[in-house]
């Protein structure tokens, strides 16, 4: 399921762009495994995401990118019916996010975009990501990003299903987990019950 780069390919249920990219900054950590791309002690942040115009070369506080990924990866759990958000959840973003002007520019296409006002680093990354929320939200892509219901997941799928109500990356794996597990909680509270 892990993948050191972005796209289509590299994701069990990729979103349509822009929005993959949000989705694959949230998983540059895997819950299975633990592996986290943006682990200190390692190589720095994933070539991609300066690839993908979010960095732009600057060298950027890896605690920090963890802090955000996770308050998205937050926003994902809460919406997805994952568990209810805790008072301090956000907080990283919601501070970038006051720092960040943007400013509106036409590009060459034609299109109006808003863009950060020429800095780099972590206030390009939060308006940048903030920005494809806020236009996936508006288009109603938003609601079928989601993290894995599965506690020890979490992992950010986008939700192709007819209903909308996907709630695991991978039915096979996490679904079965999680139901399993119910199972047995349930089977273990019915003899609990018996024997008293």
């Amino acid at each position: 399921m892990f993948a050191t780069t972005w796209g289509p390919e590299y994701e069990t249920k990729p979103a349509p762009m822009p929005l993959l990219l949000v989705q694959s900054f949230v998983n540059t950590w895997e819950g299975d495994s633990g592996v986290d791309l943006l682990a200190d002690g390692g190589t720095g942040p994933p070539e991609w995401l300066e690839e993908a115009g979010f960095l732009r070369g600057a060298d950027v506080d890896l605690a920090a990118l963890r802090e955000i990924r996770e308050d998205i990866r937050a926003l994902l759990v809460d919406k997805s019916g994952g568990s209810e958000q805790d008072a301090g959840a956000l907080t990283t973003l919601r501070a970038l996010a006051d720092d960040v002007r943007l400013r509106p520019a036409v590009l060459d296409d034609g299109t109006v975009d808003l863009l950060p006002p020429g800095d780099e680093g972590l206030s390009s990354l939060v308006a940048a990501l903030l920005v494809i929320i806020r236009d996936a939200q508006r288009d109603g892509s938003w609601d079928r990003l989601k993290a894995c219901r599965n506690p020890d997941c979490h992992w950010a799928f986008y939700d192709r299903s007819h209903a909308g109500r996907g709630a695991w990356c991978d039915m096979a794996v996490c679904g079965n987990r999680i139901k399993n597990r119910n199972l047995r909680t349930r089977r273990s509270a019915a003899r609990d019950a018996e024997l008293s």
